[in-house]
């Protein structure tokens, strides 16, 4: 097994590393200072940046102004941003546009798709149904309405949904599949509620009443919203290592300085401890992570299908990045709860993350469920 990244995987790292040393993590707008939404938009001037270097279009081929790359060079700099906190729907527009452009009609990825590569379109994704538990694609309803689709439903915790010009909202059909409908913000028939995520974000509770879509918006093609699904949840593991491993550093850095009885408590034996606990589960949740992204990018096959792989990396994400923040906070002490350290800001931000990927033990169930229905040689 050869996790050697390509040139232009480590270029497109390399690129976004470059962006995002402008980006101070102590100057992102705090939840604990700020009632109600930290901001009323994403950081605009960072995306414009991020499109600049063509960041915003990883995913998309060179017709409609990308580089052509993939799942993995997605997962790098989504992990470099996470590190500085930066606040730009890069995760949910990049995966929705390369599902556009996996399976959307040619006249709808002509449309969208090089306006997304450019920064000028915004995309996200409805993918936390009703309540954030049940399955999303559950929580909505399509049906055939002559030419055209009708939705009616609820989804929570849509992330950007304020500012994004499009969301992709999986629906369920009276068949059993599943579909994808482009919702255009202020589309008649739908109303935005606002909610908040825990690092102060705004969020949208999406409700469709009655909405009717033409077929050119609406993807119908068989495994689009299972390749979205497994995209997201994969680029939010990307997102929960690259936190957890500033945290960790910035707990070494302040357990190094920090002396107790004329030592620093780097020194001591409870401190290394739970540190090097914390240092195995960074690493596990890197080659989880790796290995799921490498599946979705090369489509090869496995003993499990890829969800098996991205359901791996999301149980030792969720819990990974909640123990080390924890820990991290532990070692500091009082310290870490200084809102003019950005420690508390990083603990929030991982706390979402955390929610969005859902329980460790659910996704235990799943794999227990693919493992019954492809039983290992």
């Amino acid at each position: 097994m050869d996790f050697t990244f390509s040139e232009e995987q480590q270029a497109a790292a390399e690129a976004a590393k470059g962006v995002f040393a402008g980006v101070a993590p102590d100057a992102v707008p705090s939840p604990a200072l700020t009632p109600g939404a930290v901001a009323e938009t994403y950081d605009r001037a960072l995306w414009d940046r991020l499109a600049d270097a063509d960041l915003l279009s990883l995913l998309l081929d060179e017709r409609y102004g990308g580089a052509g790359l993939d799942a993995v060079a997605l997962c790098l700099v989504l992990r470099e941003s996470a590190r500085v906190l930066a606040r730009v729907p890069l995760l949910e527009s990049s995966a929705a546009a390369a599902t556009v452009q996996a399976h959307g009609s040619a006249e709808t990825a002509s449309a969208l798709l090089p306006g997304a590569a450019r920064g000028e379109t915004v995309l996200t994704v409805a993918a936390h149904g009703r309540t954030g538990h049940d399955p999303a694609e559950l929580a909505v309803t399509a049906r055939r309405d002559g030419g055209a689709w009708v939705l009616d439903g609820v989804q929570t915790a849509v992330p950007w949904a304020h500012d994004a010009d499009v969301t992709l909202v999986p629906a369920h059909t009276g068949t059993g599949r599943t579909v994808l409908a482009l919702v255009p913000r202020g589309h008649e028939g739908t109303v935005l509620a606002e909610q908040f995520s825990t690092s102060g974000e705004r969020l949208g509770e999406l409700r469709l009443e009655s909405a009717r879509f033409a077929a050119r918006e609406v993807i119908n093609a068989e495994g689009a919203w299972d390749g979205l699904r497994d995209l997201l949840a994969t680029g939010t593991c990307a997102l929960a290592l690259g936190l957890g491993e500033r945290v960790l550093r910035m707990t070494a850095d302040y357990a190094g300085r920090r002396e107790q009885f004329g030592h620093p408590i780097a020194t001591f034996q409870a401190v290394a401890v739970q540190a090097a606990d914390r240092y195995i589960d960074l690493r596990a949740m890197e080659a989880t992570l790796w290995q799921a992204a490498w599946r979705i990018a090369s489509g090869a096959p496995g003993a499990l299908p890829t969800t098996g792989d991205v359901a791996v990396a999301k149980i030792w994400a969720a819990e990974g990045v909640r123990r080390v923040v924890q820990t991290a906070q532990h070692l500091h002490g009082g310290f870490g709860a200084d809102v003019d350290y950005p420690l508390h800001r990083y603990h929030a931000w991982a706390k979402y993350l955390e929610l969005s990927l859902g329980p460790a033990a659910a996704h235990e169930e799943a794999l227990g469920d693919l493992l019954a229905a492809h039983p290992l040689a």
